[in-house]
């Protein structure tokens, strides 16, 4: 019998990818997930894709007796249970609280009553805010951007006496600048898990996952990553809205890469109590992504719509330094955007997405998040 390890939110894209990992490493695994109707749609059904060998609890990680029956044997956990979105946290701020804050507190406490070896932590590039920039003199500088500056339209920021900033890889020592309600529950996240861990003598490693795209995306949620959003629009016939001028630059890494990043911090020994970048390495600006994903299913002729519109929270440039992951979990990501975009444009030709990006950008609207 193999090590055992649960993975909450275990059923979902990258739980799914990660299930399959270990797996086919002799790993037991067990999903806790509540297989929420934003992600799953309706009905509650475990989903097709995941793994007839995973062991799938459903049920909220914020329910302390089933997380305690869902810990039962495990050796080692993933978390990566959570409610994702940054524009849909800055109005549903109890909901994100509640589920990413809170249900972390539970599981910690369980861990508390019963220690396991190793966890592993997924947080987010989000809680950099900006990534880091330098300046005309050499300096790196954070780069924030102002109100005034966003509502006249001068989306790069610029330096103290308004010089123009390059963006530049940011590494794990960046302070954080949390703008967002989700942000802030990402990094509450690690630090609770980094905490409890060094307390309980439990292996602890957070990482903070980039742009994450591939199979498995929840495509008809508005509030996913960024690809799966572009991707629902192209399948029913209009055009992604792309913000601001669409120049802004991400790193996106594809879940396979993700979930091999989260099977070698399960091993590593040296990586323990740390917080490490996953990335791929590249940036793209968004509006190129859009495009690329556009002749990649076949609909060139629908050209982005570039919107000259900005939400609270979002952020220019920010794209991964890699190196710490690479010299403590001998990280590498293997698969290139262009293999990865054609793995994904393949697995949309089979999928239904409901389009749901307007009512989203209307919400957000309505309440002055997005101008």
């Amino acid at each position: 019998m193999g090590r055992r390890i649960l993975i909450t939110g275990g059923a979902g894209f990258i739980g799914s990818h990660l299930a399959d990992r270990l797996l086919a490493e002799g790993y037991v695994v067990r999903a806790l997930d509540s297989l929420s109707p934003q992600v799953h749609g309706p009905g509650g059904k475990r989903p097709a894709y995941l793994n007839r060998d995973v062991e799938l609890v459903i049920g909220d990680v914020r329910d302390p007796d089933l997380v305690r029956r869902a810990l039962k044997g495990v050796d080692e956990v993933a978390h990566l249970a959570a409610a994702v979105g940054v524009g849909q946290s800055m109005y549903e701020v109890d909901h994100y609280t509640s589920v990413n804050n809170h249900g972390t507190a539970v599981l910690l406490q369980a861990l508390v009553e019963r220690p396991v070896q190793r966890l592993v932590v997924a947080s987010s590039m989000s809680l950099y805010g900006e990534g880091l920039y330098r300046d005309a003199a050499g300096r790196l500088v954070p780069g924030e951007r102002t109100r005034p500056q966003l509502t006249a339209r001068r989306w790069e920021p610029v330096g103290e006496d308004g010089e123009p900033l390059s963006p530049v890889p940011t590494p794990e020592t960046k302070a954080p600048a949390l703008a967002s309600i989700y942000a802030l529950s990402k990094f509450d996240q690690e630090r609770m898990c980094l905490i409890i861990g060094a307390a309980y003598g439990i292996a602890t490693v957070a990482l903070r996952f980039f742009n994450v795209y591939g199979t498995r995306q929840a495509l008809s949620n508005p509030y996913t990553g960024v690809l799966a959003i572009f991707a629902a629009r192209y399948l029913n016939g209009r055009p992604p809205l792309v913000n601001e001028d669409g120049l802004q630059r991400r790193d996106f890494v594809s879940v396979k890469d993700v979930a091999e990043a989260c099977r070698l911090a399960l091993a590593a020994e040296g990586a323990a109590g740390r917080v490490l970048n996953v990335g791929s390495g590249r940036s793209f600006t968004v509006l190129e992504v859009a495009e690329r994903l556009g002749e990649a299913l076949g609909r060139e002729e629908m050209a982005p719509e570039v919107t000259q519109r900005y939400r609270v929270g979002d952020i220019r440039h920010c794209f991964a330094d890699i190196s710490e992951a690479r010299r403590l979990l001998g990280y590498e990501p293997r698969v290139t955007f262009e293999d990865g975009l054609s793995e994904l444009a393949a697995w949309l030709e089979g999928q239904i997405a409901h389009d749901r990006v307007g009512e989203a950008s209307a919400e957000l609207a309505a309440r002055g998040l997005s101008l």
